[in-house]
């Protein structure tokens, strides 16, 4: 099932950065259709993996090794989690951050402009805010905002004006709906570049995902090992320097503090100045991992 459920990006190289020891304990943060999870489960013995994910059909797709526990939460609750099972230190976490194939897929989820669907987003489907609530509630300066910051959109204001006056003469509902507005600030040629970035600052916007990322990684610091590592692959540009933030400096805004001695104080070190790419080989059978971006760092 994994296969048909999402194609694991940059597998070799994030376990690689993982320097996975056979009798350790480690995380995978996000599951998704287990593809990480069943490489680290081959590099290990005797050790354990804890893997989350909100998504019941990930769930669905766990793998039966008694070595693995299966968590269905959101890795924003990573310390509080591994604490209630008794867990207080791990060796590594791997986070594969972003949506899976399956749940692009997926129509009825509503994560893709490619068919027409009901707008829902959610990746916790026991939530109750979904991308129609957001488009039908949010002022024109807060959907301004969601999409300059999430999808790095030109015409931001435009587009968000054009979509309070839409809804006032109907709720929108459906992809297509959406796209329709949307459609009209679109370059001729662009059209799918311009569907892509308004759908993925929506995505991020109600799954809270930078929110949940800034959680993942203070806490982070807190349940890694002396030693143990740290590997992050993302997709956005904003959340790649989040990343990198928090690995050179302890913090999301990057900002760099020292000792007396100069030293700078900082819970990793970064093992990757520059992120690791897909190679053209990865690229000419997933077309989808030419935006991953990983970053590893090696607690201090």
């Amino acid at each position: 099932m994994m296969s048909n459920y999402h194609q694991p990006v940059l597998l070799h190289e994030s376990i690689e950065w993982l320097k996975v020891n056979p009798h350790g304990v480690y995380a995978d943060l996000t599951f998704g259709g287990g593809g990480h999870s069943r490489e680290m489960l081959n590099h290990l013995q005797d050790g354990k993996l804890i893997a989350f994910d909100t998504d019941p059909d990930a769930e669905a797709n766990r793998i039966n090794d008694e070595r693995l526990i299966f968590i269905a939460e959101n890795f924003r609750f990573l310390k509080r989690a591994l604490l209630q099972r008794g867990i207080g230190k791990v060796d590594g976490i791997l986070a594969d951050l972003g949506v899976s194939s399956h749940q692009f897929d997926t129509a009825a989820r509503g994560f893709s402009f490619r068919s027409d669907s009901l707008l829902d987003m959610r990746m916790n489907r026991s939530l109750s805010f979904t991308a129609v609530e957001l488009l039908n509630t949010y002022s024109e300066s807060e959907l301004k905002q969601v999409l300059s910051n999430y999808g790095e959109v030109e015409k931001a204001g435009r587009m968000a004006k054009s979509l309070v006056a839409r809804r006032m003469e109907k709720r929108i509902k459906t992809t297509g709906e959406l796209s329709e507005v949307v459609l009209q600030f679109a370059e001729r040629g662009k059209e799918n570049q311009l569907l892509a970035r308004v759908f993925q600052a929506l995505r991020m916007e109600v799954n809270d995902e930078t929110g949940a990322l800034q959680e993942m990684l203070l806490q982070s610091a807190d349940v890694i090992k002396q030693g143990g590592r740290l590997a992050v692959i993302s997709y956005h540009s904003l959340e790649d320097r989040m990343v990198k933030n928090f690995m050179r400096s302890g913090n999301i805004s990057g900002e760099l503090t020292k000792d007396l001695k100069g030293n700078l104080i900082r819970p990793f070190k970064p093992l990757t100045n520059k992120p690791v790419v897909p190679g053209q080989e990865e690229l000419s059978h997933n077309s989808r991992s030419r935006s991953a971006r990983l970053r590893a760092a090696e607690k201090i």
